[in-house]
């Protein structure tokens, strides 16, 4: 993937990486570390400007969170809740979860926004609770484009001054996000524990 990515970019210029991002917001998998630090070491071999590929990378990472926010939309609290009251015994959640989910993002949502569009995969997924919250879209957008920025600024910037050695950098990007990945994963296994010792003991 890392070659094609590459290759995509090299051949499209700003609107390749536009594009990229744009699909590393709907599907996180796609890493932003490899297409922004490349696109930094592109402006020290091309007609690229730093500038350029920090507005492009910026505009892509907005259209992309648009759609996922769109989604978001789809999925509104009322519509979770039905989801819920018919598979509630599968999915181990109950509706007023849903509300005090609700609750929570409507406090927190601008701060969340923000600060998520710094960690890796929680990035592309901020997007969806904020859609189906019904998160003010000036506010979502400011926010998102704020966060974005600072991201894509960092790694354009990174990938500018560490020139031909920018793929040493995704390595080390790559144990940040592995990391991150795994304390997601022991939050949510540490919630599913107290969840199911919490339901024991209702039970007894």
């Amino acid at each position: 993937m890392e070659n094609w990515i590459t290759d995509f970019m090299d051949s499209y210029g700003y609107f390749g990486i536009l594009l990229l991002i744009a699909l590393e917001n709907i599907f996180p998998p796609i890493p932003s570390e490899i297409i922004l630090t490349f696109g930094g070491f592109m402006t020290t071999t091309s007609e690229l400007h730093i500038l350029g590929v920090i507005a492009s990378s910026t505009a892509g990472s907005v259209v992309g969170a648009l759609c996922v926010y769109g989604v978001g939309k789809m999925l509104t609290v009322s519509r979770l809740e039905e989801i819920v009251k018919k598979h509630h015994r599968i999915l181990r959640v109950k509706p007023e979860n849903i509300r005090k989910a609700e609750t929570w993002f409507n406090r927190h949502g601008g701060s969340a926004v923000f600060f998520c569009r710094l960690v890796p995969l929680v990035r592309s997924l901020i997007s969806l609770p904020a859609g189906s919250a019904s998160m003010n879209l000036f506010s979502f957008l400011l926010l998102t484009t704020l966060g974005s920025l600072i991201w894509n600024a960092a790694l354009v910037y990174l990938g500018a001054a560490v020139g031909s050695s920018w793929d040493t950098i995704t390595r080390y990007l790559d144990i940040y996000s592995t990391i991150v990945y795994g304390l997601i994963a022991l939050s949510l296994a540490i919630s599913v524990f107290l969840y199911i010792r919490k339901r024991k003991q209702k039970r007894s």
